[in-house]
């Protein structure tokens, strides 16, 4: 049996919230839209909170239609539908179209499988060990972009503010969904067989017992502020709930005004925590 309970809220002062979470069955889901910065082009009429809406429905109509499929197989068919939702309006080749991160998880009874899209991590109890699914090359590709920065101020081209940030965007952009940058659900159904998947046991001593869903939001909890480990997350999600993470990831940002090296002090939070119990 799983047991599902989350919580997601957007930022602080804003109206619309960007990350989306969803049930279908066995299937938990948590997607993160890329905010778009202000000024800057997507070549679309649509923005990130129907991008991820849409994508969260496709993601349920092919796990319908394939229960048993793998879920790269399933993530590729709902990216697909969703660029032939944008009906021929938009440029889906243009480097600024909506995207998402995801992370999936699926309840197959005596196993879970599992997919995680960019940096929304999936965290898991292993009885004596708690694992982190993570993908890593944004993070990478935002370190490149920083020392490119660096590279540009060293050379004498000392740049304001804002044109090292939309220098900043635009090379971010153009290592979206390439080889040798990063990977995230947008327009490219391709996007998907570079995810991070697999699949866990749910009985035996190495068994899954919880697992957390996190978009960024939630996550920097630990990864930037360290109020507490990966098994501390667990257990306030186990013992509190997943809104009471939220909260305290509100109070830390609201201490911390240099938390965030980009263009926000705040971001949309989603927390999912499933428990898994032995019949």
């Amino acid at each position: 049996m799983m047991r599902v309970c989350s919580a997601s809220e957007p930022a602080p002062g804003r109206l619309e919230n960007e990350d989306h979470v969803f049930r279908y069955g066995g299937l938990v889901g948590v997607l993160d839209g890329a905010t778009v910065p202000d000024g800057f082009d997507t070549g679309c009429v649509h923005g990130p909170v129907w991008y991820v809406r849409q994508l969260a429905a496709r993601i349920g109509l092919a796990a319908a239609d394939r229960p048993a499929a793998a879920l790269t197989g399933n993530l590729a068919a709902a990216i697909l539908a969703v660029r032939a939702d944008h009906g021929g309006r938009c440029d889906l080749d243009h480097p600024g179209t909506p995207s998402a991160t995801v992370c999936l998880l699926r309840y197959g009874g005596d196993h879970i499988d599992y997919l995680v899209l960019c940096d929304s991590p999936l965290v898991l109890d292993r009885g004596e060990r708690v694992q982190v699914v993570s993908d890593d090359r944004l993070r990478t590709a935002m370190a490149d972009l920083r020392q490119k920065a660096l590279t540009v101020a060293g050379a004498g081209g000392e740049l304001d503010r804002a044109t090292r940030f939309r220098r900043a965007v635009a090379l971010q952009r153009e290592q979206m969904n390439q080889t040798h940058g990063y990977w995230v659900a947008a327009a490219n159904p391709d996007a998907a067989y570079h995810a991070v998947a697999g699949s866990l046991p749910l009985h035996g001593p190495d068994r899954v017992r919880r697992a957390a869903l996190l978009t960024d939001g939630a996550s920097v909890a630990v990864e930037q502020f360290g109020l507490f480990d990966w098994r501390g997350l667990l257990d306030v999600l186990s013992e509190a709930g997943p809104g009471e993470l939220i909260r305290r990831v509100r109070l830390a940002e609201a201490g911390d005004g240099q938390r965030r090296s980009g263009f926000k002090r705040y971001d949309d939070a989603t927390a999912v925590l499933c428990g898994f119990e032995q019949d």
